[in-house]
């Protein structure tokens, strides 16, 4: 039917716009070893507004530093051996901007960072979006939905950095119990031999030496 029609065509819209109104969204989780840096590139116009946000998932302290720059090289935000922030700005300038993550603090521990840096607001899901006149039904049970996925997405990420992260912990902390069990076992091993031997020297019978000299 005709409705039935119109609907699977708001339906797949909806889907059209839930794949590409994310193009200018980066998102990435990457390893950064120890004593190194890594920096990421993100060309903004002017009056552009970004959000950068950034987690440390994995690795030593849970901490790095963060620092980013516009086209001129001025520093907009830098921050020392951060765990996780999030940095929201508006482009002053056309160019490049410039976000780096540097481990170089640490010297044998490399890390896992997670990182979001969102340029720009989404694009109205329907082109007439913010006309005059009031949403349809349909138009607004789609915005509706389209909001609600966004969050599901969001707390999806959020939730999956938690999990990620509460299970590094608890390998680390599996790993040091083994260790501490396998050096408990090995000092009970070595005093338990050190008190037989002891033992044993006390009740050995000691043998003792007869010279007979003849006259």
């Amino acid at each position: 039917s005709l409705g039935s029609n119109s609907m699977l065509a708001w339906f797949l819209l909806l889907c059209v716009q839930l794949m590409f109104g994310w193009i200018r969204a980066s998102e990435l989780t990457f390893e950064l070893p120890d004593n190194a840096k890594q920096c990421f590139y993100e060309d903004i116009t002017i009056g552009t507004k970004c959000t950068l946000e950034f987690q440390v998932v994995t690795g030593g302290h849970y901490d790095v530093d963060c620092r980013l720059e516009d086209p001129d090289g001025t520093v907009l935000y830098k921050e020392m051996k951060k765990q996780y922030d999030s940095f929201t700005f508006t482009a002053s300038r056309n160019g490049t901007f410039k976000f780096c993550f540097s481990n170089e603090f640490s010297t044998f521990t490399h890390k896992t960072v997670y990182f979001d840096f969102q340029v720009g607001d989404d694009p109205p899901l329907f082109p007439n979006e913010n006309r005059v006149t009031a949403l349809t039904q349909m138009e607004s049970a789609c915005v509706s939905i389209h909001e609600a996925l966004k969050s599901v997405i969001d707390y999806q990420t959020h939730f999956r950095l938690r999990e990620a992260q509460g299970r590094s912990r608890a390998e680390d902390l599996n790993t040091r119990v083994a260790f501490w069990s396998i050096g408990e076992a090995c000092i009970l091993l070595v005093v338990s031999i050190s008190q037989v031997v002891l033992l044993r020297s006390f009740f050995s019978d000691k043998k003792t030496t007869t010279t007979r000299v003849g006259s």
